[in-house]
């Protein structure tokens, strides 16, 4: 993937977005191109490099009737949801993420005597908001014109509001940024720890999202089946909604049983833009 500015990055969503809403009506290059002001064969070569796969292929590739056939392929039973598939190449999973939960006595300090270091980074789907403590990772959100960074340190500092914070790049948070950066296969060996704020319920949904391999989809009837709670689809996707870390933990692949990608907590856009990568990756379509 191409290491695309954020402005460049707004415009291949534009792009994707726009086939994913019509690709009933299969449009072509053109149609695309003129929705983002490029010409088609610039347009063309641009999707190609950052998709992987070409925009006509695309319009194929990532529409609804493609995600009811992985749900009914791959998803049909509880088996199939739980493998973890630890032998394919290019995912995120428990080997590398860690997730630990707060203690009841860390909710009551309101972050009292802890420091929060925060920073920006940038990434091939825009920059992103990365924030830590000494444990781990606390919060991670993709920034946009409706959420600045300055918006996300407020947000955090309403969560733990008596804690320090500190604007500053740590060796945690260009870790996280590489992930964006280079294929997954060749990741990190050490564990991305993550210090998550959230009930027992929320961390047991976040955990089961670690065992979505990277290019394959979910349900929230399927999660909900997972963790042993199979009528609390709604209570799921709750939780999968109010995910703080985004793509690591990969909430952007849980769409609805109707084969609907659904809305995605830092645009749909975004969301289908990880997916047709990371599906394009997996599938190495060409």
């Amino acid at each position: 993937m191409k290491n695309l500015s954020s402005s460049q990055f707004t415009v291949m969503a534009s792009m994707i977005e726009y086939a994913y809403q019509h690709f009933d009506d299969q449009p072509t290059l053109e149609q695309m191109a003129a929705t983002v002001d490029l010409s088609p064969s610039y347009a063309q070569r641009q999707f190609q490099e950052w998709v992987g796969i070409s925009p006509k292929k695309f319009v194929q590739y990532l529409s609804l009737q493609r995600a009811k056939a992985l749900l009914q392929q791959h998803y049909s039973t509880l088996d199939a949801a739980l493998e973890t598939g630890l032998s394919g190449t290019g995912r995120l999973h428990d080997l590398f993420i860690q997730i630990e939960g707060m203690t009841p006595g860390e909710y009551k300090q309101h972050g009292a005597s802890l420091l929060i270091t925060y920073s920006i980074q940038a990434t091939p789907f825009g920059d992103v908001f990365i924030a830590s403590t000494v444990k781990g990772i606390c919060s991670i959100q993709f920034l946009s014109d409706a959420l600045t960074d300055l918006t996300a340190l407020d947000q955090l500092q309403q969560r733990f509001a008596l804690a320090d914070f500190q604007p500053k790049s740590t060796e945690l948070h260009q870790q996280v940024a590489g992930w964006f950066q280079r294929d997954l296969k060749h990741s990190v060996q050490q564990k991305i720890p993550l210090r998550l704020q959230g009930t027992p319920f929320q961390l047991k949904v976040w955990e089961a999202l670690l065992t979505i391999p990277e290019g394959q989809l979910r349900s929230y009837q399927q999660i909900a089946e997972q963790i042993g709670h199979h009528k609390a689809i709604r209570a799921v996707a709750s939780a999968v909604a109010n995910n703080p870390i985004a793509y690591l933990i990969p909430c952007h692949r849980v769409i609805r049983s109707t084969g609907m990608i659904g809305e995605y907590h830092w645009s749909k856009a975004r969301k289908l833009a990880l997916l047709s990568w990371e599906m394009a990756k997996q599938e190495q379509v060409v």
